[in-house]
């Protein structure tokens, strides 16, 4: 029986990428991407606009890469970085409205107030 759900992510690829986010610097690095778009930016530049540099944030990058968030690829001399997975974060999203909140209540319908 397959329990994937409508998303396409299972639990454990879910939980494994939410890990991932699950650093302050590391979501910085991933927005800082994705707000770059899809060219991407080289290491130095991330790492600036990320306030994060050196081994810290090869750490970080590899995490993110390894969960499938994150692509590098080389380009001459530099190595530059993308928001690998514009899909996998939306998977992520819908990972959470339809699999966690698919019995919520409407916003509103439980007011006490």
């Amino acid at each position: 029986m397959d329990l994937t759900p409508a998303c396409g992510l299972s639990i454990e690829e879910a939980a494994s990428t939410f890990a991932a986010l699950g650093s302050e610097q590391r979501l910085g690095v991933l927005r800082v991407l994705v707000r770059a778009g899809p060219p991407g930016l080289s290491i130095g530049a991330l790492g600036a606009a990320a306030g994060v540099t050196g081994s810290t944030l090869t750490h970080h990058l590899r995490i993110l890469t390894q969960a499938g968030l994150v692509q590098q690829t080389r380009q001459g001399r530099s190595i530059i970085c993308a928001a690998a997975a514009f899909d996998r974060v939306q998977a992520l999203s819908g990972y959470l409205l339809t699999e966690c909140c698919a019995d919520c209540a409407t916003p509103g319908e439980h007011d006490h107030g």
